[in-house]
């Protein structure tokens, strides 16, 4: 990701620091950044972050309402593409969250493991609970009319968060998880079974 100029050129000092912060975070993980660092890498005073966020929480918490955005643009990138049956629909979004997961994996760890980030802040909670939306729209043609929809969105982001929390420790080297030897879409049709989805749909002809 290399910083836009043409942010800097707008003035937009704020957007300027954040994208500075998200090359840092990629670089070297959240302790590798600092306001200092930041305001350098976005060719500022050091003061200047100061202006904009109450301290590194305040940067951070910013940068992954910025990192939500991206993760939702993912999703929703993977599901144009997708076939119109409503099974194949939800496992697109499947595949946008397990690309985004592993292509920004300090990123991904900032936004859902980090105890660094303020999740009260209004405009972190929106962009997050846009990104969990996407993921009800696609459940709720699948859902069970005996559980509600809650059951079947808890346990596919449940499952999606699992696996690529497994499957990073296995390319960390630090465990041999069994689930890096999984494929997700064995996990996903065990879970939603295509011939109780065609079943569904046969039903929903009559």
């Amino acid at each position: 990701m290399n910083l836009s100029e043409n942010t800097k050129r707008a003035g937009d000092l704020r957007q300027a620091l954040i994208d500075a912060g998200l090359e840092l975070l990629q670089g070297g993980g959240a302790d590798a950044l600092t306001l200092r660092r930041c305001a350098a890498r976005a060719g500022v005073s050091h003061a200047a972050p100061a202006h904009h966020f109450e301290g590194v929480e305040g940067l951070l918490t910013a940068i992954a309402a910025s990192g939500y955005e991206m993760f939702a643009a993912t999703m929703l990138d993977h599901l144009a593409r997708a076939p119109a049956n409503k099974r194949d629909r939800l496992y697109s979004i499947c595949e946008g969250y397990l690309k985004f997961a592993a292509t920004n994996q300090a990123l991904y760890g900032l936004m859902f493991n980090s105890g660094q980030i303020n999740f009260c802040d209004p405009d972190l909670a929106a962009k997050s609970q846009a990104s969990f939306q996407i993921l009800e729209q696609c459940c709720a043609p699948l859902q069970d009319t005996n559980t509600g929809p809650l059951t079947l969105e808890i346990t596919v982001w449940s499952l999606l968060h699992g696996y690529c929390s497994f499957t990073k420790k296995g390319r960390e080297g630090s465990s041999k998880h069994p689930a890096s030897r999984v494929p997700f879409q064995q996990l996903f049709d065990y879970v939603i079974p295509p011939q109780q989805t065609d079943v569904c749909s046969a039903r929903d002809q009559t």
